[in-house]
């Protein structure tokens, strides 16, 4: 599977950019999963749902299933958080995986930032940003992207992470 990361600052636009750029990459052709990364304590379920009480009672997993999908919620407990290549390795195998956040580990990503955030830019710390998507001018070595501009950014990603070549069929 291919991992390609868009990192920046919260409010710069990352779940926006990603939620342009799923219909384009599979309009390709390519199966594409994401993985979110959550700065806070955040819950899918709610109180008082037997899921939630299974949980609470215990349980290290608890999967729900429906006609239409299903979820694995998994406990820590006292187990340190993992990291994105420990969840991407519980996912089922796809042509790519879109990972928002997880800005500090070691896979390429695209930094997202926006003039108007007020946010220092990320890139000069971090030897993994391969590129840049932006809405001002930048001087930099590293490819610039106007953050509005879903088909290059999808080209970008695509010859990145060398698609093309890993789906048999796809001109």
């Amino acid at each position: 599977m291919k991992k390609f990361g868009l990192a920046g600052w919260s409010g710069s636009g990352k779940t926006r950019l990603i939620i342009r750029l799923l219909p384009e990459l599979i309009g390709r052709g390519y199966s594409v999963s994401t993985i979110k990364h959550a700065h806070h304590d955040f819950d899918i379920d709610k109180p008082g749902k037997d899921s939630f009480e299974h949980r609470r009672a215990g349980a290290l997993e608890v999967m729900l299933s429906s006609e239409k999908r299903w979820a694995l919620m998994h406990e820590h407990r006292s187990v340190p958080e993992p990291n994105a290549e420990a969840l991407i390795s519980e996912m089922t195998p796809v042509d790519l995986i879109l990972i928002e956040g997880f800005k500090n580990e070691e896979h390429p990503k695209l930094e997202i930032h926006r003039d108007g955030n007020g946010k220092p830019l990320l890139y000069p710390n971090d030897p993994n940003i391969v590129a840049i998507a932006t809405d001002k001018p930048l001087k930099t070595s590293l490819p610039r992207l106007d953050i509005n501009d879903i088909l290059s950014i999808a080209d970008f990603i695509e010859s990145h992470c060398a698609l093309r070549q890993a789906i048999p069929g796809v001109a």
